[in-house]
């Protein structure tokens, strides 16, 4: 998640990708677009905004007017949920993002982890639960950070993890509440043999 500026070595470099869009959170399949992603999931899964500033974002959603006596639009604009160009406010991208975190159902799913590029933190899984032939591009350090294990002891690994399921496009599956499982069961060795190649 370091972004284009982690790899730079001097302010000058720095200065130069600052505005690089590979490094933008608004830009679908970006590191940082995949940490804004869990972010605002887990935000919504684990601990939502209260609910009157909820309606505030679904009014802005469905583009009708409103109005904001406790000044909620501070802080989803804060969040990068709610954008203005002075005259007018429009959810964001990210915003969508939290309300259909909250909308979509999301459930428990064993994860295979196949494969974890070191350089540059990415790591290729199978989320069983939603399709074994299809490998699904995730950021390594929050699987790492969550069981506790270093990047490249993970290949291999089975993991537990709560998922927006129902997604059609890979990209949109987010993995939350990532964990070992309790016991590898005979469900988890069909569908995925341990250690194993595809």
């Amino acid at each position: 998640m370091t972004q284009c500026l982690g790899p730079v070595g001097d302010s000058k470099a720095a200065t130069t990708v600052s505005a690089c869009p590979c490094s933008a959170e608004t830009t679908r399949g970006t590191h940082a677009w995949r940490a804004a992603q869990i972010q605002a999931v887990k935000h919504a899964t684990e601990n939502p905004l209260p609910k009157e500033a909820e309606m505030i974002l679904r009014v802005l959603a469905g583009g009708q007017a409103f109005e904001d006596p406790a000044g909620h639009l501070t802080w989803l604009y804060a969040r990068r949920y709610a954008d203005t160009d002075r005259e007018s406010w429009r959810i964001t991208m990210l915003g969508r993002r939290y309300l259909s975190a909250l909308d979509e159902p999301r459930y428990t799913s064993a994860v295979y982890v196949n494969s974890v590029d070191l350089k540059t933190r990415i790591a290729t899984v199978v989320v069983i639960g939603w399709n074994m032939d299809i490998d699904v591009t995730v950021l390594a350090d929050p699987i790492s950070n969550s069981v506790g294990l270093p990047l490249g002891s993970l290949p291999g690994r089975y993991l537990d993890a709560r998922v927006n399921l129902g997604a059609t496009d890979p990209d949109d599956l987010v993995l939350t509440r990532i964990q070992l499982p309790a016991q590898i069961t005979e469900d988890y060795v069909a569908a995925r043999p341990l250690g194993g190649a595809r």
